[in-house]
Parts: C-alpha cells; sequence; structure tokens
C-alpha cells in the first residue's frame, strides 16, 4: 500500500473514530432506574409524587437520567421495598418509614408518630433541624441513602361502621391503622390491622376490619371507604404531618456522578413540597363531597384523645429505654416538638382559630 493510501485510510479510521466517540460515551452516561413504591396508582397524591419525581429528573438530565416507578405489589410487595433497596433488588422505593417500625421503631421518626411534629415542622426538623442528618446515619445501616419526597398534612382518622362514644367503644375494634400508630392502638385496647392500602377496601366491605384509616378525604373517597362505614372521624392523631421518604441504595448513590446526585435532590424536594400542595388543593372539595354523600365527619371524643397521648409517651419512654437508635433519634425530635409547638402557639394556631371562626 503507497503512503498516500496509508494516510487516507489513516484518517478515514480517524474520523470514525471520532464519530463513535460520542455515542459511546452518551452510551455510558445514560442511566436506567427503577422505582417501587408502596402505593396504589389510583391514588394520584400519592403515587404521584414518584411520577413527579421521575419526570423531574429525566427534564433536568435532558432525558439521560430516566427513572421507571411501580406500584405496590408490581416488582414486589407493598411492604419490601425497604428489602428491595437494602439488597439492590431496585435503586429506589417511594414509602411510608413508619411501616417498617417492626424492623426498628426508629423508621417511623422518619414519618409519623402519634402526637408528633405537623408537616411544616418536619420540614423544618428535616431541612434545618438534626432529622435529616440523625435519619441519614440511622438509614445507612440498612444500606439507604433517604431524602424527604412528600407529606400528606395532618390526617383524618378513619372511617368506622359504628358510632364512637368513648374509649370503651375502641375494645376490640379491628382497625386497619398504618405503621407505628397501632401499637398505641393495641395499648388503648383496640385490635390493630396493618394493610396496603389498595386491599383496605375489600377487607372492611368484607368484615375483615370494623374501621380503617388511610389519609384524607381526597384519597379516602377514592378508595370508596365511606360506602362502608359511615362515621368519618377527625383528627388523625397518629398523623400529625406524616413524611413520605424516597429511599436510594447506598451502593447505587454512590455510582452518580455530582450532578446527577443534585437532579435526586431536587427532583425529591419538588415533589416533596408539590405532594402537599395536592392533598390542601383537593381536600376540601372532597369533604364537601362526602358529607352530601351522608357521611358523618365527627370529631373523637376528649376522652379516647387524652388515653392515646397517654399511651403514647408511656410508650416512647418505654422504646427510649431499649433502643438506642430510637432514644438518640427520639431526644432530639421531643426538644425539637416542644419548641415548634411553643412558637406555632403564638402564630399558627391563634390565627388559624381566629381565621375559620370567620364567615368567609
Amino acid at each position: 500500500m503507497d503512503r498516500r493510501s496509508i494516510i487516507k485510510n489513516a484518517g478515514i479510521a480517524g474520523i470514525l473514530a471520532a464519530g463513535a466517540a460520542p455515542a459511546v460515551h452518551a452510551q455510558a452516561a445514560s442511566i436506567r432506574w427503577r422505582l417501587a413504591s408502596s402505593f396504589p396508582k389510583a391514588l394520584d397524591t400519592i403515587f404521584g409524587a414518584a411520577d413527579s419525581f421521575a419526570k423531574k429528573v429525566g427534564e433536568m438530565s435532558g432525558g439521560k437520567f430516566t427513572i421507571t416507578t411501580h406500584a405496590g405489589g408490581e416488582l414486589m410487595p407493598a411492604f419490601g421495598v425497604v428489602d428491595g433497596v437494602q439488597n439492590g433488588t431496585v435503586e429506589m422505593a417511594h414509602t411510608a418509614p413508619y411501616y417498617f417500625h417492626g424492623k426498628d421503631e426508629t423508621f417511623a421518626l422518619g414519618c409519623a408518630i402519634p402526637f408528633g411534629l405537623n408537616s411544616r415542622q418536619m420540614t423544618a426538623w428535616m431541612y434545618q433541624g438534626n432529622g435529616g442528618k440523625l435519619m441519614r446515619e440511622f438509614y445507612a445501616k440498612y444500606n439507604i441513602v433517604n431524602f424527604p419526597m412528600g407529606n400528606t398534612g395532618a390526617q383524618m382518622g378513619g372511617f368506622y361502621r359504628k358510632e364512637i362514644k368513648s374509649v370503651a367503644d375502641i375494645k376490640g375494634m379491628k382497625f386497619r391503622v398504618g405503621g407505628f400508630a397501632g401499637r398505641v392502638f393495641e395499648r388503648m385496647g383496640g385490635v390493630p390491622q396493618n394493610i396496603p392500602g389498595g386491599e383496605i377496601y375489600t377487607a372492611l366491605e368484607k368484615g375483615t376490619i370494623d374501621a380503617a384509616e388511610w389519609v384524607g378525604p381526597y384519597d379516602d373517597q377514592k378508595l370508596g371507604l365511606y360506602k362502608v362505614a359511615p362515621f368519618y372521624y377527625y383528627p388523625g392523631w397518629w398523623e400529625g404531618g406524616p413524611q413520605l421518604d424516597l429511599f436510594v441504595n447506598d451502593k447505587a448513590y454512590a455510582s452518580l456522578s455530582a450532578e446527577n446526585k443534585a437532579i435526586v435532590e431536587s427532583a425529591a424536594a419538588f415533589a416533596h413540597v408539590e405532594m402537599q400542595a395536592k392533598y390542601d388543593a383537593r381536600n376540601p372539595a372532597a369533604l364537601k363531597q362526602l358529607v352530601g354523600q351522608k357521611v358523618k365527619v365527627l370529631p373523637f371524643p376528649k376522652d379516647v384523645l387524652d388515653l392515646a397521648f397517654k399511651e403514647s409517651m408511656a410508650l416512647y419512654g418505654e422504646i427510649s429505654a431499649k433502643n438506642e437508635n430510637w432514644n438518640k433519634v427520639y431526644a432530639d425530635y421531643a426538644e425539637f416538638r416542644k419548641d415548634q409547638n411553643l412558637w406555632f402557639r403564638f402564630t399558627e394556631a391563634r390565627f388559624d382559630s381566629f381565621m375559620q371562626a370567620q364567615k368567609l
């Protein structure tokens, strides 16, 4: 082969290599992850947070970081997502951490405990207090990196087949209640049942349970619980501000570039704010519709709340004495809660009580 032919062929090879390099680089840079949710797709608010997160990640990455979202039961059971992330079966999960209090009660502090923080207080503790740091240290034991990703705001207390006139009506009641609250309900004489959202209506309809709580009017109406249990109580004293979390496998997270880590954090924060905005915007109309469908909306009797509070505080003391993880996190949580309630008493509570008494 003559010299000119060698140069010519080398030039073609160089051009081909130069053309191929960006394609190879783009392929290496593209990421496709799966997110397992604990919630059914029918709930566009709580499951929808995962979709909003995934969409935002795709937008911010220019389509190079793709996350597919999967409802509870699709890839794994609704309550199997922590194991899925811990073991690396999936890269991500979206769930209510208190579902996993059976592994360690400390999970509940990352979500909600009876008579705990409201939604704004929870966000403040996570982002500006020690909550984010303490919970991340705890979740590291499960190979998890956590991010706040949603809050429902204070919830309703659920639908009941029979009216609750006193603590005596709690005795023996089979009540579907999420996570940690069941421990308190049991101390009050009830029989807690932890059932995934997609299975609640059937259990209530068949009489397997006597009552059930889920979230609030918008989601509860979608589940149709009012059709078989006409008494709707408030407030959900066990969920003053339950936070949903994005759980990411620690090795998968470590493999991300600094840019993609920032994208995950930012997209989770967006979904965090959007979820509560959806609930606050949609719950009023849903509550009106439920009242129009003859649902009886009633406050819990004072003796029920008093006993629930007493048993909750006693339970926290008992757990603190035997669970080092809980004791470390709860000590900070309780101190933060005390100061927050002092502050809110002078501002939010007084303003809200005045405004809610006005004829607008």
